[in-house]
């Protein structure tokens, strides 16, 4: 007959080691995580929505904008720390702040097409392991053009947005 107190001991390890390695896993480890599982890559790395993304610019803006109607049309901005081209200006805080409300360090809103709204629940700890993750990512230096308001005539590749009815 099976007794269930005779796997007790090889249960109670399992669980202990599963426990011990997400507690060994670092905010940067968690960040890249996170970034991954939210796809972050396919609207803030270029070649991404070409078919090719350019993994060596992870994370360094995007070359196709966003177009939606009356809005205008935007592209994923560069979120490696360059400081002229990326975040490297921002502090940790800026940063937070972006993901859960939506509001740059200017005081401007993010782009339409940025899903800051879909983070704004985020627990904290996994708002600063996005955090440091982009903090730590090498530097790409590319200046993402953009945004352009409606009337603006726009140079590169874009698709639209058509909202329901539209």
């Amino acid at each position: 007959m099976f007794n269930l107190r005779s796997i007790a001991p090889l249960v109670y390890l399992v669980v202990s080691l599963a426990g011990a390695a997400v507690a060994e896993e670092t905010p940067i480890e968690r960040g890249a995580y996170l970034v991954t599982i939210a796809g972050c890559g396919d609207c803030h790395t270029p070649g991404h929505f070409l078919g090719q993304p350019d993994q060596s610019r992870l994370l360094g803006g995007s070359d196709v904008g966003f177009e939606i109607p009356g809005l205008g049309t935007f592209y994923g901005p560069n979120l490696t720390p360059d400081a002229k081209t990326g975040l490297g200006n921002w502090t940790e805080a800026e940063i937070m702040t972006a993901l859960t409300t939506g509001v740059r360090p200017d005081g401007r809103q993010l782009a339409p097409a940025m899903p800051w709204m879909s983070y704004a629940n985020l627990a904290t700890q996994d708002v600063h392991a996005i955090t440091a993750y982009l903090k730590s990512l090498p530097v790409v230096s590319n200046k993402v053009i953009g945004p352009f308001g409606p009337s603006e005539t726009v140079q590169g590749f874009v698709m639209r947005v058509i909202p329901p009815g539209g």
